[in-house]
């Protein structure tokens, strides 16, 4: 997450899709006064900046709008312009398994990456239960509910950057961070799980435009 008070924006960075280029296009002209949430360089030298936010959510680089409660209001948050990134949900379903497999932290999905293949993953109760609680749009939804934002399709960035270019003034120039060493995306499913995954974000297909 990057909250700017100077040229008023507030960036999401909702898991695997394409954040990290985000963030690091952001930082690279970033305001003295910008709060920078996340594990990028810019980020952990104003990791005391995060820290003293009087919010009453979890402060970190996948914070959602909610989690700003207590640091900024529902009425400030709609003042400012929120966006964030979204990317196809197949697509990101297997980039999420590939980066679970490589991490070293205590959690769950962790665990559970490295003991099955992608077919059992995803259809995990787990799996099922967090990418159902979890659409693009919870994301934005302040501590009262309403969404506010921009949603910036990665796939169609060049067509979806127009708002946040007028307001930033300049065109943020993304580089491709955390690139994956993986086969193309469709070559993990077959047609059951293409339809299990298509239901489980459903909401997020029908809203973006998202096909396998």
């Amino acid at each position: 997450m990057i909250i700017s008070p100077g040229r008023n924006f507030i960036f999401v960075h909702i898991p695997k899709t394409g954040g990290t280029s985000m963030a690091l296009a952001l930082e690279a002209r970033a305001h003295r006064d910008d709060i920078l949430i996340g594990d990028t360089p810019k980020a952990r030298k104003r990791r005391a900046r995060a820290e003293r936010l009087q919010s009453k959510g979890r402060m970190w680089k996948h914070s959602n709008l909610a989690d700003l409660d207590g640091a900024y209001s529902p009425e400030q948050i709609g003042e400012m312009l929120c966006f964030t990134l979204v990317r196809n949900p197949w697509d990101r379903a297997v980039s999420y398994y590939h980066w679970l497999k490589e991490q070293r932290f205590d959690h769950p999905a962790v665990g559970l990456a490295k003991q099955l293949e992608f077919a059992p993953f995803l259809q995990h109760k787990l799996t099922i239960s967090t990418m159902l609680a979890w659409p693009y749009g919870r994301y934005m939804r302040d501590v009262t509910g309403q969404e506010h934002g921009v949603f910036l399709r990665l796939e169609h960035l060049e067509q979806d950057m127009a708002p946040l270019a007028a307001h930033l003034g300049f065109v943020p120039e993304l580089p491709h961070e955390n690139r994956s060493d993986r086969a193309e995306y469709r070559s993990y499913y077959d047609a059951d799980l293409r339809d299990l995954l298509g239901r489980l974000c459903a909401e997020d297909i029908a809203r973006f435009g998202y096909t396998f």
